[in-house]
């Protein structure tokens, strides 16, 4: 994810207008609940540089509190029940599976979502115009380009029949993805064999 990506999801967002609006006046605390072991760092890296592009500045008037699940996806749901006891102002989820837990922690809190899969599919938002809730910020709407790539391969490999999918059977990113593929299957057309790989 390049700053300018993180930007527009956390600028923009209205969940952080009270951030800004309020920013002089005390320091606000940010969560960031994050996947991964070493791609969680390089997130803090672009995210806390975007923030300060946008004048907050770690000690004077922001505070982050970061989480990453350190590559084990059930640790999610207790490490966003943390940022909600810490009381943070704002979560930040990177991806969907923390999104989801950020929303199964709070009703209240705002949550931004930066880079999360289809979020409708997944039932993280009512609707894309309105969203409802408390959960706002970009995703990647990419599931459709998965049922291409077997389009093609059928155009490529007339012959082929069978497609496996390695995917994360957990993570509810992975379901709309599947059902893409599958979909351009067709009707036993090409057998889809979903190979469940999960973080350990």
């Amino acid at each position: 994810m390049r700053r300018r990506e993180v930007i527009a999801a956390v600028g923009g967002a209205a969940a952080l207008w009270p951030l800004v609006a309020g920013a002089q006046a005390r320091t606000r605390t940010v969560g960031v609940l994050v996947v991964g072991a070493a791609s969680s760092d390089k997130f803090r890296q672009i995210f806390q540089e975007a923030m300060l592009d946008l004048g907050y500045v770690e000690g004077q008037n922001i505070h982050f509190e970061h989480r990453s699940d350190e590559g084990q996806a059930g640790r999610l749901p207790g490490l966003a029940e943390e940022l909600v006891r810490d009381k943070v102002d704002v979560i930040v989820a990177w991806f969907t599976p923390p999104a989801t837990a950020a929303k199964q922690a709070t009703h209240d809190i705002p949550i931004v979502m930066a880079s999360a899969g289809d979020p409708l599919a997944t039932g993280l938002v009512e609707s894309l115009a309105h969203p409802g809730g408390n959960i706002t910020g970009i995703s990647g709407m990419a599931a459709d380009l998965a049922g291409k790539c077997v389009d093609l391969m059928r155009e490529v490999l007339p012959g082929a029949h069978r497609v496996a999918a390695l995917v994360n059977a957990p993570d509810p990113f992975s379901k709309p993805f599947l059902a893409k593929i599958q979909s351009a299957g067709g009707a036993g057309a090409v057998t889809i064999d979903p190979v469940n790989q999960t973080r350990g």
